[in-house]
This record gives C-alpha cells, sequence and structure tokens, in this order.
C-alpha cells in the first residue's frame, strides 16, 4: 500500500460514497478542483488509476485496496475519538454492513437492537443474496457481512453462525388449482414458482434435490421479503420461506408443506475486517450470540 496522507484517503472515500467530486466536495467542505488535485496525486503516487470517473463513481480494482484501507483509518479515527472523549466523540459513525434479505427480515435485526446504545454507532445496511454479498467486502463498501461464504475475504475474518432453515411452501388455494390430489414435485413440473430476484436459487436447488431434474416453470420474480411471503400465501405461486416466517402459517393450515421430510438449511457465516475497532467487535458479539438462538446449530 502506498504511503496517502489522511486528507486524500478521508477524500477518495467521500466521493465514492457521494458518487461524484463535486458532491464530495460539497460534504467536505472544500471545491471540486481540490478534490480533483488529491485524487490525481494519489493516483500519481501509486502509478495507476484509482477511480472510473462515472456517474456514480467507483474504484477501479486498485482502487478497492486503496478504499478499504481509507474506511479501515476512518473507523479507527472514529474509535480512538469516542475512547479519548475529544472533539469529535459522541458523534454517530455509520457502519456500513451487508446482510441478505431473509435475514433482515428475520433474525438480523434485534442484533443490532441488543447493541448498548452508548455505542454510538449507526449502521448502513446493504442488502444482497448470501452468495453475492463478499463482493461488497472485497471492494471496501461494508465493514461486515452475513454470508454464505467460508472463505474469509483478504483482510476479514470469518465464523460460522448456524443455517437458516427453508420449508418448501404453497398455499392451500394454490395447491388445490394446481395439485387436486396433494402436492406432487416431479421433473417436468410446469405450475408456477416464486423467485425473490433472478440471483434466487433457491427454489431451483430445492426441486434439484427432490426430483433430480432442472427446474423450468413459469416464475414470479418479488424482491421483497415481507411481499415475497404475501405472494406465496395469496397462491401466486410455491417457494421457498424460512421457518421463522412460514411454521405458525403450516399449523394453522394457511400454507401446506410441498415436502416436508426434506427441509433446506443455508449455512451462514459472519465475515469482518480483522481491525480491532471495538464498535464492530461489540457488533460481532451481539451477531454471535443472536444467531446462537435463531439459527440451526451444528
Amino acid at each position: 500500500m502506498k504511503t496517502f496522507q489522511f486528507e486524500q484517503l478521508r477524500t477518495f472515500a467521500a466521493v465514492v460514497d457521494a458518487g461524484t467530486l463535486e458532491a464530495a466536495a460539497r460534504s467536505l467542505h472544500v471545491t471540486p478542483s481540490a478534490v480533483s488535485q488529491r485524487l490525481k496525486a494519489m493516483e500519481d503516487a501509486a502509478g495507476q488509476v484509482l477511480l472510473q470517473r462515472t456517474n456514480p463513481a467507483s474504484p477501479t480494482p486498485a482502487g478497492e485496496a486503496v478504499l478499504r484501507y481509507a474506511r479501515q483509518v476512518r473507523q479507527l479515527e472514529w474509535d480512538a475519538r469516542q475512547e479519548l472523549g475529544g472533539s469529535g466523540a459522541g458523534q454517530s459513525q455509520p457502519i456500513p454492513l451487508v446482510v441478505n434479505a431473509d435475514s433482515l427480515s428475520t433474525w438480523f435485526m434485534p442484533a443490532l437492537a441488543g447493541l448498548p446504545p452508548g455505542l454510538g454507532a449507526c449502521f448502513e445496511l446493504h442488502r444482497e443474496d448470501e452468495q453475492h454479498s463478499t463482493q461488497l467486502l472485497r471492494t471496501g463498501l461494508v465493514m461486515a457481512a452475513v454470508t454464505a461464504t467460508p472463505e474469509a475475504v483478504q483482510g476479514c475474518r470469518v465464523e460460522p453462525l448456524g443455517a437458516l432453515r427453508y420449508r418448501a411452501v404453497a398455499s392451500p388455494g394454490y395447491i388445490g388449482r394446481w395439485w387436486p390430489d396433494g402436492p406432487e414435485l416431479v421433473a417436468g413440473s410446469r405450475v408456477p414458482v416464486v423467485d425473490f430476484d433472478r440471483k434466487d436459487n433457491l427454489q431451483d436447488r430445492f426441486f434439484r434435490t427432490v426430483t433430480g431434474a432442472g427446474l423450468a416453470a413459469p416464475r414470479h420474480y418479488v424482491p421483497s421479503s415481507a411481499e415475497f411471503a404475501q405472494a406465496i400465501r395469496l397462491g401466486l405461486g410455491w417457494g421457498l420461506l424460512p421457518e421463522q416466517q412460514c411454521l405458525a402459517d403450516v399449523r394453522r393450515g394457511d400454507l401446506v408443506e410441498l415436502a416436508p421430510e426434506q427441509p433446506v438449511d443455508v449455512s451462514l457465516y459472519w465475515q469482518r475486517w480483522k481491525i480491532d475497532s471495538p464498535v464492530l467487535n461489540e457488533l460481532t458479539a451481539a451477531v454471535r450470540k443472536t444467531a446462537s438462538g435463531q439459527l440451526r446449530q451444528p
């Protein structure tokens, strides 16, 4: 890593956060020319382009390493101010995290709510599929992630959290319309299915496990956890829901399990920067404690 001045690192992170040099200049209370000069000095020192001047601006692969470094320095500075109680102490610091939608809607928010009130941290939550969330760690856009990837991203430490268990369900009306003789998942089935988005392969994986064949069926895409569950309850299609979202409905008869003996467990991991940050340490402890009570443990 090249040696950069603190103001240069602060400026680089501000441009990525704000999206443009002009917006970053306003947030830093400097001129756009000053921002441009700092970025040029950094790229001259690094000997390569660090920032793509697109709209919004984004780091190059080399710039991703600089962005991680800039955010880590900013976090460590904030931690020091809180401990010393000097200028800037008590001010909130946004902690960017990436979490999959089902964790957000079931168990993750109580972990944040369980943090000490005096910690002084705010959280910027990014929603991303658990199979893809580590990319945001690699780019330096987030400090920690709930992910399905057990291999640690460079500069991060990883620990298992447990498994989120899913059940394949459909509404009684859907069952009566498409399977009047009872649920029957078979190869070649063309009954409608609900996917979260085009990255969601959970229904495909379940179907292949049950039938040994690929899933080729009409699909609804509903990219919101609550509305995804509602689409299934309203009979638009069948799909997999976390147990926390569907077991009560199954017991009441409002949903029907398609394969009660074949739940799907998705193992989740917590990845965070290796820096010794009190707020990240507190957050990790809270996530670990909440996951131990909400997720399936080995």
